[in-house]
């Protein structure tokens, strides 16, 4: 595995190295190019000025003992005077045809230009090339008609080695190496300090997490990083400990429940059967005992069932299976189902439905949900009274609405009143068979379907549980892994 803080010392090397190349790479172009710049403008005013004085007397160049410049020249100084004769010693004169005519003292013949740079010439324009004679200097020379921007007469040609140049090149290469070489060098050891520096946060972060073996997880950072980016990783860190530490009191909570819920019938399990046991018993007492117990099994499977569901609904997996669905069959279906038990607690269950659009729902896990908001309505609704369920829009979402006429619900439990194993009066609950579960598992299932349930009562006027399921067009498409 690589490491992170030698990935950031090889990620800065290397951008170094790359700047440094950058850098030496436009030094060196620039400083050829203005040598270069430098040697071509000096040969083209010597050859202006030469071709100049073969343009004033042109009979100089009848004879090859006399120099071209073996006069004073009164508008110059006499170091530009002594430039002009030395550069006459290497100039070559040329017939407009590229054919020789006259050569210095020191000229010494090249290679001629190439038809294409004598075509220019011939057309009055100046042109350069270099000459790379065999084991020696390369040589810069150039071609500058006589009379310029007209029909050339003569074409004169003066060169200059390039060893300054090259020299001068050479030493700036070997400087720029050497001033790489130390960059380098120092960005490797500068890049170990700034990755100290920049994962010192980190290291903080993990030796805390190390030092987190189990609950309670009420460690919190306390970091004053030097950068602002580790900011926000420190408190994301202190809110995930949170989050782990409520998540981990809600779980030991939830499990202390359920021990205690079990506990009851288990115990009045082992009471019946200790009792029953301890003498000869007539048929109708072991019916009766076994009766007895059979109710505190049935409480247990119930509260298993319960425990089950709200298992599968912590899980990594999804508990339910969404598909585009129609409420109204449903709930229809639902209602006369549970219409013989209302009437045998003299209550009128109806439904009223309005036209809705579908839903992306599972229809098993939304009967799980409504029958347990109706098995409270009817349980809670005394002789007489009335259990509506009303299906219809709401904005953007499809409600189902289960409103009861029975005792309601005090203020003061509303709140807690979808918590696990809460109950607002634990022994009638108890009596009725309740497992404390049936309203968490509703909002689970309500959660899962990407919806809320909502509650609003008033004591003696009854209750209303109210369903929100978006419609099928707004249900994020990547959380409907069935579809």
């Amino acid at each position: 595995m690589k490491s992170f803080r030698g990935q950031i010392r090889h990620s800065a090397l290397a951008l170094v190295i790359a700047l440094l190349a950058a850098f030496t790479g436009l030094i060196y172009w620039g400083f050829e190019r203005a040598l270069n710049q430098y040697v071509d403008s000096r040969l083209v005013d010597l050859a202006k000025t030469l071709g100049g004085l073969i343009e004033a007397q042109p009979n100089l160049l009848h004879t090859s003992t006399q120099e071209i410049l073996n006069f004073d020249l009164r508008e110059t100084s006499e170091e530009e005077q002594r430039t002009l004769r030395e550069a006459s010693h290497f100039i070559l004169v040329l017939s407009s045809d590229g054919k020789l005519i006259w050569k210095g003292a020191a000229a010494t013949p090249r290679p001629p230009i190439t038809d294409a740079l004598l075509s220019q010439v011939q057309q009055g324009q100046i042109v350069h090339d270099t000459v790379h004679p065999l084991n020696a200097t390369p040589i810069r020379r150039v071609s500058v008609p006589v009379p310029e921007q007209k029909a050339p007469h003569y074409i004169l040609q003066v060169e200059t080695p390039l060893r300054f140049s090259h020299e001068a090149l050479r030493s700036l290469l070997m400087l720029l190496a050497v001033f790489s070489s130390i960059t380098t060098v120092f960005a490797w050891l500068g890049s170990d300090w700034v990755a100290r520096k920049a994962l010192s946060s980190v290291k903080i972060l993990s030796t805390t997490a190390e030092n987190i073996s189990g609950p309670p997880f009420r460690t919190q950072l306390t970091l004053n990083p030097p950068y602002r980016e580790f900011k926000p990783l420190t408190k994301a860190f202190n809110a995930m400990l949170e989050r782990i530490q409520k998540d981990f009191e809600g779980q030991r909570h939830f499990v202390d429940h359920a021990a205690h819920e079990m506990q009851t019938p288990l115990t009045v399990l082992q009471g019946n059967i200790e009792v029953t046991l301890q003498k000869a018993r007539t048929v109708e007492e072991y019916r009766e005992a076994l009766l007895t117990n059979l109710e505190q099994v049935e409480r247990l499977v119930a509260l298993s069932r319960s425990l089950l569901t709200l298992a599968r609904f912590s899980g990594d997996r999804s508990a339910v299976q969404l598909v585009p669905l129609e409420l109204e069959p449903v709930l229809q279906n639902l209602v006369d189902e549970l219409t013989v038990l209302a009437e045998d607690q003299q209550i009128s269950l109806t439904l009223k439905p309005q036209p809705v659009p579908l839903v992306l729902g599972d229809s098993d896990r939304i009967k799980q949900l409504l029958i347990n908001l109706l098995d409270n309505a009817i349980r809670y609704t005394p002789p007489g009274g009335t259990v509506v369920v009303r299906l219809e829009m709401r904005e953007h979402n499809v409600a189902i609405a289960v409103e009861d006429s029975g005792q309601g619900i005090e203020p003061k439990h509303l709140p807690r009143l979808f918590d696990r194993f809460y109950r607002t009066d634990s022994s009638r609950v108890r009596n009725s068979g309740g497992t404390g579960l049936g309203l968490p598992i509703v909002k689970e299932i309500a959660e899962a379907h990407h919806g809320t349930v909502t509650v609003q009562s008033e004591v003696g006027k009854g209750s209303v549980f109210t369903l929100l399921l978006p419609v099928f067009n707004n249900v994020p498409q990547s959380s409907n892994p069935c579809l």
